[in-house]
C-alpha cells in the first residue's frame, strides 16, 4: 500500500536549513533540562565559584545566554559558523566568560574536569558511527559530580529513518547513563511539530544526570 502525502512527510529526514531554525528560535527561553541542572547545582553549591560548561550544539545561544547571566565560563561549540556568529552578536552575553569554537562532533577535542555539558537536542545529529566515541568525550570529560543535561532521540521518532543521525531505545540511553546518577530521565512521545512548524512525531530523552 502506497504512502500517503502526510505519511510521506512525517517520515522525512530532519531539515538541515540552519539560517531559517535559528530566526524560528530566536529569544526562546533556555531548555528546562538545563535550568534544572542548574538549580540542581546551586541546590548543591549555592556559594560556589564560577564553573566551567560546555555548551555541544549551542545554536544561536538561548543556553549559552544563560549560563553566562549566571557567572558560569563557557565553550560553545557549534558546527555552523552561523551559529557562532548569531551568538557573537547579541547583546545579552558576557564576553569575558565565553569562549567559542566552530567544529563537528567528531571533530571536538574536550577539556577534563568540565562541571557542565548541555548538549540541547544536537546530539542526534551526530553520524551514529562517531557517536560512541562522542559520548565517551563526554562522560570522560566531566568531573566528579558534574552533569550532563540535554536530549536523545528515541527509536520511534520520524527521524529514525535518517541514516545520518542516531537514535536510541530506553534500554541504550540507560545504559549510557550507568556512570551517572539519574535526576532526570523523561521519556516524550507524541505527535507533534518541528520549529519549523512541519509535523512530525517526537520520541525525546530529556536527561539530566548528576557523574558519580
Amino acid at each position: 500500500m502506497s504512502k500517503s502525502k502526510d505519511d510521506q512527510s512525517m517520515n522525512d529526514v530532519a531539515p538541515r536549513s540552519w539560517s531559517d531554525y535559528y530566526k524560528a528560535v530566536a529569544n526562546r527561553p533556555p531548555r528546562e533540562t538545563l535550568l534544572t541542572a542548574l538549580t540542581n547545582f546551586e541546590r548543591d553549591t549555592p556559594q560556589a565559584e564560577s564553573k566551567i560548561a560546555v555548551d555541544l550544539g549551542c545554536g544561536e545561544g538561548r543556553d549559552t545566554v544563560e549560563l553566562l547571566r549566571r557567572g558560569w565560563n563557557v565553550m560553545a561549540i557549534d558546527g555552523e559558523q552561523e551559529a557562532i556568529t548569531e551568538l557573537l552578536q547579541r547583546s545579552d552575553i558576557n564576553t569575558e566568560l565565553l569562549q567559542t569554537h566552530v567544529a563537528q562532533f567528531e571533530n571536538i577535542q574536550l577539556s577534563f574536569a568540565v562541571n557542565l555539558i548541555n548538549a540541547s537536542f544536537s546530539l542526534p545529529f551526530c553520524e551514529p558511527k562517531s557517536f560512541p566515541d562522542l559520548w565517551s568525550k563526554i562522560v570522560c570529560s566531566l568531573a566528579r559530580g558534574g552533569r550532563f543535561s540535554g536530549h536523545l532521540f528515541g527509536d520511534r521518532d520520524s527521524w529514525a529513518t535518517d541514516s545520518t543521525m542516531n537514535h536510541h531505545t530506553l534500554s541504550d540511553v540507560k545504559l549510557f547513563l550507568k556512570p551517572f546518577e539519574i535526576e532526570l530521565l523523561k521519556e516524550e512521545d507524541h505527535l507533534g511539530k518541528t520549529a519549523l512548524g512541519k509535523e512530525k512525531h517526537w520520541h525525546i530523552f530529556h536527561i539530566v544526570a548528576r557523574k558519580k
